[in-house]
């Protein structure tokens, strides 16, 4: 039953981390659309946190059965969002895509945007809905290379986002406390708070900030902050620690202000912009095949994260602090290069950052003459 209870519980947080992000995506206008989708993961934060200090209050209780009270509580906010749900409009984007009723898009644009003059914006949606609806298989669109760019993006940044070593803190936070000579019921509190409450705390800091520096500078400053703290840890638990070795009191408080600034670092880059410039750069045919992707990728390294990073630590010791620093300089730098900036840019526009940029351009040089190709045959 247990395990049943974990597989619908799989399945609806799939869904939503599809739908959410997109809706949030659409639904914002292009100058706030970063502060409306960072606060999903601003939301998640705040459910960490509630989750975690739940679970070190019901653990305590006698009886050995406060873990029901623990996996119950899970229902209350399933509730908030499916009753909520039901009274939420469609989309101006999804209107026109599953339906020809321009006016209906027009009076919902006109609703979210508050103004009356939208007529330039639903002149762009119409078009990129009478491109989608001619799609009658994305997944196989999305592969065409013309796409390529948002492909690669829908893969990697997922990918980047869990091998930032975010899970070394998330899954396994209480271990690492331990190890630092605090007690069993410590640990777990410290956990709670630094996984929860630093990040919620970080994850505002990009809903102010990403429109107005933009997603690469977030992206770029985190990258180097959980890029040190790594570092640093790894150095102070090589040094300190050996294979069984320890530590005085002065290195484990060190380390504990490096795992908050880590955690800072991922709360305001990494983090939140790991749902938000997926679900904004895709063209409405692909969107949400897109996302799927994403979604199915950050899932699936997340397990694969956390059921090999025991053994990782058994076998790299410090070392893996290292591993992990490794791949925050390959994705920092991979950002530097081939990331494009997004802010303040129409979702059904996206296509020109593309073009635009120094290396994806030349996967749309050739459109044109796929095209002629096409047509003569």
């Amino acid at each position: 039953m247990l395990i049943f209870g974990r597989v619908l519980l799989g399945v609806g947080i799939g869904f939503t981390n599809q739908s959410v992000p997109l809706y949030l995506s659409e639904m914002a206008p292009p100058k706030h659309r970063g502060a409306f989708t960072i606060g999903f993961q601003v939301c998640v934060a705040i459910g960490v946190l509630s989750a975690n200090l739940l679970n070190y209050g019901t653990q305590k209780i006698k009886g050995g059965w406060g873990w029901r009270i623990s996996l119950a509580m899970a229902a209350a906010p399933a509730s908030i969002l499916t009753i909520g749900g039901l009274f939420l409009p469609e989309t101006p984007n999804s209107i026109i895509q599953r339906t020809n009723d321009y006016q209906k898009a027009e009076k919902m644009l006109q609703r979210v945007r508050g103004t009356a003059d939208v007529q330039a914006e639903l002149d762009d949606l119409i078009r990129a809905g009478s491109v989608s609806k001619n799609i009658n298989h994305p997944f196989k669109k999305i592969i065409q290379r013309k796409y390529r760019p948002q492909l690669v993006m829908a893969i990697l940044i997922p990918f980047f986002q869990q091998v930032t070593g975010v899970n070394i803190i998330s899954f396994y936070a209480p271990v690492l406390f331990r190890t630092i000579k605090l007690s069993e019921n410590t640990s777990l509190l410290m956990s709670a708070l630094v996984t929860g409450g630093i990040g919620t705390v970080s994850a505002i800091l990009p809903m102010i900030l990403a429109d107005k520096l933009g997603r690469k500078v977030l992206f770029l400053l985190g990258g180097i902050q959980m890029l040190v703290s790594q570092v640093m840890i790894g150095s102070i638990m090589a040094a300190q620690l050996g294979d069984h070795g320890g530590f005085s009191i002065g290195y484990a408080y060190l380390i504990l202000v490096l795992i908050c600034v880590y955690k800072a670092g991922f709360g305001f880059s990494w983090g939140p912009l790991g749902w938000l410039v997926p679900s904004e750069i895709f063209p409405l045919e692909i969107r949400s095949a897109g996302q799927s992707i994403t979604v199915a990728v950050g899932l699936l390294f997340t397990s694969l994260v956390a059921q090999t990073f025991l053994a990782m630590l058994c076998h790299f010791k410090a070392g893996v602090f290292f591993f992990f620093g490794g791949w925050l300089t390959v994705m920092t730098t991979f950002v530097h290069f081939f990331l494009p900036e997004t802010k303040n840019v129409p979702i059904e526009l996206m296509d020109k950052v593309w073009r635009e940029h120094w290396f994806w351009r030349k996967f749309f040089d050739d459109v044109g003459e796929e095209s002629k190709i096409q047509g003569a045959v």
